[in-house]
């Protein structure tokens, strides 16, 4: 079966938005403590907004805006991910190595959703083409 970055990329955004409302207390701790307002709304939000975009990467009708708002996810929560490894810095080596590890990772991630969303790009336009047929 070959690789399908839209349904991969949903199954990774489902379960992590999934465990935002599963176990929500370590995503609590990364939040960064500038932004106004309780930790907690920030975790849900966050984890509505996976949901609703793993969701999207699922259709292909909605396929090529789900890449792209994955993209815009991925990059608006990285803040949460610097602030893990500010706060993870005095942590055991392989913890911080961990910590900090996750903030080039997002590059891959990144582009991982834009793939997705040139996925749905060309799924739409076959479809398109069928229907000229």
């Amino acid at each position: 079966m070959p690789f399908d970055p839209a349904r991969s990329l949903a199954r990774v955004m489902g379960g992590m938005g999934a465990l935002h409302f599963l176990a929500p207390k370590p995503f609590d701790t990364i939040v960064p403590r500038s932004l106004p307002g309780k930790a907690r709304a920030y975790t849900y939000a966050s984890g509505a907004a996976e949901l609703a975009v793993a969701a999207a990467l699922a259709f292909p009708r909605t396929r090529r805006a789900g890449g792209l708002a994955a993209a815009g996810l991925i990059a608006a929560v990285f803040p949460a991910n610097v602030q893990m490894a500010y706060d993870w810095r005095g942590r055991p080596a392989p913890l911080k190595a961990l910590a900090y590890g996750r903030l080039p990772l997002q590059v891959p991630l990144a582009a991982w959703a834009l793939l997705a969303a040139r996925q749905g790009a060309a799924e739409a336009a076959a479809a398109r083409e069928g229907e000229r047929d």
